[in-house]
């Protein structure tokens, strides 16, 4: 693994309801600089109240009540998440970690423009730059993401689940952060435009050296662009290890189950024999 740009110990997240339910329990992991990491399970296993923690997003009843959460900045010096306090984590949001929300129509505004979101992302976190430059940055990102400028000028509306998504991943890369979370950033796509925004994905990261958390309940998905693979169960993270080892030698059972879960795309089709007027039916 690179040298880690994030360190995770032991972080416990309780929801204190009438009985107290631990979504998170003594999580651990680090992120390597540019690595994808995925963070796979089921539905309600913990994965986006772990994302939501370590971006310090969760709010009553969610409490953390235990762990460490650090940040190694690249010039060498180490940032306590769980210790920032109200301006330096606002300043430290999407400047040096941002977050791509699940459902991006929900997360869009829509009776803003893209243009006018973009905006205003950069005035609320990067007032220094002046309106010509963040009508530049907002151009500059939209087309990276693969979505021509002129939608700007567009609602969310009137833009295809594919271009919408690409648009929050647009606004999450504004001040070039050092990490990105994904959580189910391709669950309401289709498979092609899932494949699409996949590659993108990848591409992005490569040619611009930001480190990924990749939260989704599809462990094949992971298999095919992460390099490191997290299962989470019941708020443990039951395995870490390389999606190949993963892949061919999950030790958890739980893990395994995932994997059997999932029909393959490969293997044998089955014997199929002729029974009049051309219909073919299984042997």
């Amino acid at each position: 693994m690179r040298s880690p740009v994030l360190t995770v110990e032991n972080l416990t997240v309780v929801y204190e309801t009438e009985q107290p339910v631990t979504a998170v329990r003594s999580a651990s992991l680090q992120l390597g600089r540019g690595e994808i990491l995925g963070l796979a399970g089921e539905s309600g296993c913990g994965k986006t109240t772990l994302a939501y923690a370590v971006n310090r997003l969760h709010q009553p009843p969610a409490r953390i009540t235990g762990g460490s959460v650090v940040f190694h900045d690249r010039d060498g010096g180490d940032i306590d998440l769980l210790a920032l306090k109200d301006e330096a984590l606002r300043r430290f949001r999407w400047s040096q970690l941002s977050m791509v929300f699940q459902g991006a129509m929900n997360s869009l505004n829509p009776v803003r423009t893209i243009g006018y979101q973009l905006d205003d992302t950069l005035k609320a976190h990067a007032p220094e730059m002046s309106r010509a430059e963040r009508r530049a940055r907002s151009r500059e990102v939209l087309e990276r993401v693969g979505v021509d400028a002129v939608r700007l000028r567009s609602y969310p509306h009137e833009l295809s689940g594919g271009m919408r998504q690409r648009t929050m991943i647009a606004m999450a890369m504004l001040l070039q952060p050092q990490i990105m979370i994904m959580d189910e950033p391709t669950t309401a796509l289709d498979v092609v435009v899932q494949r699409e925004i996949l590659r993108e994905i990848v591409r992005l990261r490569d040619e611009l050296d930001f480190a990924v958390v990749f939260i989704t309940h599809d462990l094949p998905l992971l298999l095919e662009i992460a390099d490191r693979i997290a299962v989470m169960y019941r708020g443990e993270i039951v395995e870490l290890d390389t999606a190949e080892q993963v892949h061919r030698a999950a030790k958890h059972p739980y893990t395994r189950k995932l994997l059997e879960s999932f029909p393959s795309l490969t293997g044998d089709r089955g014997d199929f024999v002729r029974h009049g007027h051309g219909e073919e039916r299984s042997a």
